[in-house]
């Protein structure tokens, strides 16, 4: 049959003009599948489950939060003291307490092991998945020929529910103070069109870090004068889109112009009407404005999670997987945060351990709530850990932290069968190196597409339809 073009109205234009505007771009609208939204308990198909992986830019300190060395000397053992959990013979970070409580729902892996101390190739490790660096990698600038994230994978094997993109990145980019992209974050040699959703929520400053605005510092000291915001995308124009936000970027009225002219070519496609439906739908879906809109949620609500970044990031993250998000990686902070080279010990008891404490916790009891937690694997890691050794860099802090240090770092699990109060391997007596079972990125990805329920001999397809498989190692043995 048929299908005659479709005059669309000024205001639909403007409506689906607005999903390239929010970072959607036609390679997710294509993706999208009208379904019918489901009540209750979301019900997938097979094994397939949900991920909201917890990326803590700048690398956590092993020492200092999962894997304390109380015994170690003074120069290694640090400022904090291990206290008991739950779990008999677990203990962890006094600045933890919380998860502390919870330790029966989450396990742990202190034996992930890869060889680079640098950021920006840890960060293509840890969210690729792939140990070695490419062909050509250049820490400072993304490249078509990087390896795709754990997440552009995700996104190209994966059905969307609900009308929402499978996969979606919050609440911002990772991007150096010096406007430096951090590589390892996009889907690489996939192609840009197959990049996950980036829901850019936190409004970009490059001398302020943490879980602001409660909890905002300086650990570079490069003079922390202005404000962070975080604030939901808006789903709609021109209501809410000001110029203020596409300064720099667009003109609003060429973009919509420009919208509006690729809309009016898509008329001219029997396509067209598919992903004008899909679109639309889901600008004007309440579940989708309510997943997003987490300032002006309950204020029990808020407080439970915290009233900052990082609570409002993991409610977004759990929002979202509810509403039919398969994957949600969050960024925990901005700007290599948990680089704590200096001032290592207040601002870890201060300014990050405090509002990833509570955050997660109240993360892990609302999934409970709800019965999706055993749906939901969740996964909190770093591009490394930090080094043994205690150390001062005079030039640039005042008080001492840990360098980078990829030998070995702590990963943390919970949920999605994940056996809690379960410690997977070991690192030595200095958590210097791996001392038994040691585990690879390669290992991490694999737990993640299997609680996706993406199949061991799956592969991705370039645009020559060669095939890459997606599995380059076995998942972790023992963790769920």
């Amino acid at each position: 049959m048929h299908h005659h073009p479709q005059k669309i109205s000024r205001r639909t234009a403007i409506q689906a003009g607005s999903v390239g505007i929010l970072g959607l771009g036609m390679n997710h609208v294509d993706a999208l599948r009208a379904a019918p939204v489901q009540e209750g308990k979301t019900q997938r198909a097979g094994s397939a489950k949900n991920v909201i992986y917890i990326f803590l830019s700048g690398g956590l300190s092993q020492h200092d939060s999962f894997d304390m060395k109380p015994d170690a000397p003074d120069n290694i053992r640090g400022e904090f003291n291990p206290i008991p959990t739950a779990t008999p013979g677990l203990q962890i970070c006094e600045h933890l307490p919380e998860l502390a409580k919870r330790s029966e729902k989450w396990a742990i892996c202190r034996s992930l092991t890869h060889r680079s101390n640098e950021h920006s190739l840890g960060h293509h490790i840890m969210l690729t998945g792939r140990s070695n660096a490419p062909t050509g990698f250049n820490g400072s600038l993304p490249q078509d020929t990087d390896d795709p994230c754990i997440a552009a994978i995700a996104n190209s094997q994966l059905e969307p529910r609900n009308n929402l993109p499978p996969v979606a990145v919050l609440p911002e980019r990772l991007v150096h103070y010096s406007g430096r992209v951090i590589p390892g974050q996009f889907a690489g040699k996939m192609g840009s069109h197959r990049n996950p959703w980036f829901i850019e929520a936190a409004s970009y400053h490059r001398t302020s870090y943490g879980a602001f605005p409660e909890y905002t510092f300086d650990h570079q000291e490069r003079g922390n004068d202005l404000e962070r915001k975080f604030q939901a995308p808006n789903l709609s124009l021109p209501h809410g889109l000001t110029r203020s936000r596409v300064d720099g970027l667009l003109n609003l009225r060429q973009t919509l112009n420009d919208q509006r002219r690729q809309l009016d070519d898509f008329a001219q496609t029997e396509m067209f009407d598919k992903f004008r439906q899909n679109a639309i739908g889901m600008l004007t879906d309440e579940r989708v404005h309510a997943a997003l809109d987490v300032t002006n949620a309950d204020d029990a609500i808020q407080e439970k999670y915290g009233k900052n970044a990082f609570g409002w990031s993991l409610l977004m993250a759990r929002r979202l997987v509810s509403a039919g998000v398969n994957m949600v990686q969050v960024n925990l902070g901005n700007d290599e945060a948990w680089d704590t080279h200096g001032n290592a010990f207040p601002h870890l008891k201060d300014k990050l351990l405090p509002p990833t404490d509570k955050a997660l916790s109240a993360l892990l009891d609302d999934l409970e709530s709800t019965g999706e937690l055993d749906d939901t694997l969740i996964v909190m890691a770093g591009e490394f850990g930090r080094t043994p050794e205690i150390t001062l860099l005079a030039q640039y802090y005042e008080t001492a932290g840990r360098d980078h240090w990829g030998a070995v770092q702590t990963v943390w699990f919970a949920g999605g069968g994940v056996r809690g109060g379960n410690v997977i391997g070991a690192s030595d007596r200095q958590g210097r190196f791996p001392s038994d079972a040691p585990q690879t990125p390669e290992k991490m990805a694999a737990s993640i597409y299997q609680a996706l329920g993406i199949p061991p001999t799956a592969a991705w397809y370039d645009d020559f339809n060669r095939p890459h498989q997606i599995y380059h190692s076995d998942p972790i043995e023992g963790l769920v």
